[in-house]
């Protein structure tokens, strides 16, 4: 379990910074209303990740049970991270002018949060490539997919508590020339991911098994 817990942190903080209108709003609102109205858009965020991934679970689990020691496996949540990835690093960044936070109550901006990230077909996709891709190593065992997942969560949602905090000076720095950056930087990272996923896929596993090659480098 803590080997789930530790391999989940990096992901909860990586999403953390995924730009998009749930980004921006997110600062707006919090710059803007305080403290108190930037959690209650995030916790509504928050909860249309958790709705869509037990979306993702549902519908792939029957696919992760036939699946699990295939090689397509891993081409086919390769192929979801790879276009995905290349969406980021092709889309062109909105201008954060278009985004702005408007007056509403706490459970307002909650609900505003969950349908923004609700109506994002994109983060469906992600957390469907993220399920096929993972859930092997996790022996789709539901207890530690739980415990995974809710660390991602957890690790995302302490992140956004200090971007909250700290809204005001990330909106400062925040060019658009640092927005494209940082799109183009996590669009790379999901390339390569997807890359690495579906070279696994088509190459034999005892050619290619990733656990084997770090228990190596360990035993230098």
């Amino acid at each position: 379990m803590i080997d789930d817990i530790q391999a989940a942190i990096p992901l909860g903080f990586l999403l953390s910074f995924m730009i998009g209108p749930v980004f921006f709003v997110l600062l707006e609102t919090s710059a803007t209303k305080g403290f108190r109205a930037g959690v209650s858009l995030d916790i509504g965020v928050i909860l249309a990740d958790i709705v869509f991934l037990l979306i993702a679970y549902f519908s792939s689990f029957q696919l992760l049970e036939n699946l699990s020691n295939e090689p397509g496996l891993f081409v086919f949540g390769g192929m979801i991270l790879l276009v995905y990835g290349i969406f980021l690093f092709v889309k062109k960044a909105k201008k954060k002018s278009n985004v702005k936070a408007t007056k509403g109550t706490y459970l307002g901006l909650l609900v505003k949060g969950f349908l923004l990230n609700f109506i994002n077909i994109g983060v469906l996709a992600f957390w469907l490539g993220m399920i096929i891709v993972v859930g092997p190593s996790l022996q789709n065992n539901p207890d530690r997919m739980l415990v995974f997942f809710g660390t991602v969560l957890l690790v995302y949602f302490g992140t956004d508590l200090m971007k909250i905090l700290l809204a005001k000076q990330l909106k400062r720095y925040l060019t658009q020339e640092r927005i494209v950056l940082i799109k183009k930087g996590l669009g790379i990272v999901l390339i390569i991911c997807g890359i690495v996923l579906i070279t696994k896929g088509f190459l034999p596993k005892d050619k290619f098994d990733i656990q084997e090659r770090i228990e190596k480098i360990e035993d230098l």
